[in-house]
């Protein structure tokens, strides 16, 4: 295998330096002038005519903030804006919380998503790193909580506190309407795991335990569920959480809300657990409760791929499967390489078995081979069964989180979200 491919030698560094540096330059454009971000197309160039989806501006916010962390202070710009767009652009400042989005027009998207708030703490937990790693710029921004990055932050929190999470479950709400007055029967997994990750970014930035135990009660319920799943993670539920195992079924390519199986989510919690397992149980002493976290990810992590993976005769990971394992969805997305390589690595770090390190080799083969645009940057974000450039459920490339993320997680301390680790400089990228 080429050492470009190869965890840890000198020019898989410099490789994944290049791949970054190409998607930070790429995704500079995204910021409409109230900061929102808007959706951009096959060569970085912005679809004006689509709504601005909040997720993507906070996504934007913590894409650029890793990059000023990493010394580039050209980023600030990019963060600033983004920080604008969240704590101005894409509020809703009568009913609190934030819009889905922003529509072309500029009225807003209806409604207001758990996995939007998630992000809005991912977001500004990072900002609150960069802030005080000198972007002075941040500082002046305002939300109905204050200036500067910290009382995002704790609006972020406040807001999902008061509205998302249920603490009689242990879990979160899934979605509102715009004023907060009806809740949505749906229960889900989607904005499950990514609350997981902010309240992991955020326990970094405040050191409250209160987000560790949220982290905990979440990954749980879901080890729980998928082990009596085979390892693959029903993603749907009732209002009670009973599983719904053919929702969707009409639907099966849905981008957040797909029938079946998804191995892309099944190896991001893999991930997420091994964090968490890391965070919360630093000693000797936890040994026994870390370890227990680390195998349930394993197995999450083995089911994912072994279903996934060159399963229907072609490279890449399947978007789902049904629930014994076969392709429903064929196409290949971005984002589940991206998380693919990240675990490996990640994995590789925590058990030190040879498997893990192999696989993440093959992963940026496949990477360097069909998913990285040579020509206009970034990644492909979707490919077809034959690893053709497909647009059915993902067209153009609005996205950097996910591939940036993967540039730098597999060399960044496993039990640190990833601002963290690169503001306390637990990496390894020299």
């Amino acid at each position: 295998m080429d050492r470009k491919y190869q965890l840890d030698a000198a020019e898989n560094k410099e490789f994944m330096k290049k791949v970054r540096d190409a998607l930070l330059e790429f995704g500079k454009k995204f910021a409409a002038p109230d900061g929102t971000a808007y959706y951009l197309g096959d060569d970085g160039t912005p679809w004006t005519d689509r709504s601005r989806d909040t997720y993507e501006t906070a996504r934007y916010a913590h894409s650029y903030v890793l990059g000023y962390l990493l010394g580039e202070k050209q980023y600030e710009q990019q963060a600033f804006d983004a920080m604008r767009g969240l704590a101005k652009g894409a509020r809703d400042e009568k009913n609190g919380g934030w819009f889905e989005g922003i529509k072309a027009d500029g009225t807003p998207v209806s409604g207001k998503l758990c996995y939007t708030h998630a992000f809005a703490i991912l977001a500004s937990s990072s900002l609150v790193l960069a802030e005080k790693a000198g972007a002075s710029s941040l500082s002046g921004i305002a939300c109905t909580k204050g200036a500067g990055a910290e009382n995002l932050l704790r609006l972020a929190l406040d807001t999902y506190t008061e509205k998302f999470w249920d603490e009689k479950s242990g879990l979160a709400y899934d979605n509102w309407n715009t004023e907060f007055t009806d809740l949505s029967p749906y229960r889900g997994l989607n904005a499950n795991m990514h609350s997981v990750e902010a309240f992991l970014a955020a326990y970094d930035v405040t050191e409250d335990t209160e987000y560790h135990d949220r982290a905990k009660s979440i990954i749980d319920h879901v080890i729980g569920w998928a082990k009596d799943c085979s390892w693959r993670i029903p993603e749907h539920y009732s209002k009670d959480w009973v599983p719904q195992p053919d929702f969707n079924k009409d639907h099966p390519d849905d981008q957040f809300k797909p029938f079946g199986a998804t191995p892309g989510h099944g190896i991001e919690w893999a991930r997420l657990i091994t964090q968490f397992a890391r965070s919360m149980y630093p000693d000797d002493a936890d040994r026994e409760l870390r370890t227990h976290y680390v195998e349930a990810a394993e197995h999450l992590y083995g089911r994912a791929v072994a279903d996934a993976w060159d399963s229907d005769g072609a490279p890449g990971l399947v978007y789902t499967t049904d629930w014994d394992g076969k392709p429903v969805v064929h196409e290949r997305m971005h984002w589940v390489l991206a998380e693919a390589i990240n675990t490996s690595a990640v994995l590789y770090r925590v058990t030190g078995k040879a498997e893990y390190a192999e696989r993440y080799a093959m992963f940026m083969a496949y990477l360097d081979r069909f998913v990285l645009d040579h020509v206009h940057g970034s990644w492909f974000h979707e490919l077809d069964r034959e690893n053709h450039v497909s647009g059915k459920v993902w067209p153009g490339k609005p996205d950097l989180y996910h591939a940036i993320q993967a540039t730098l997680v597999p060399y960044c301390d496993p039990s640190l979200s990833v601002a963290a680790a690169l503001a306390q400089g637990k990496k390894s990228m020299n």
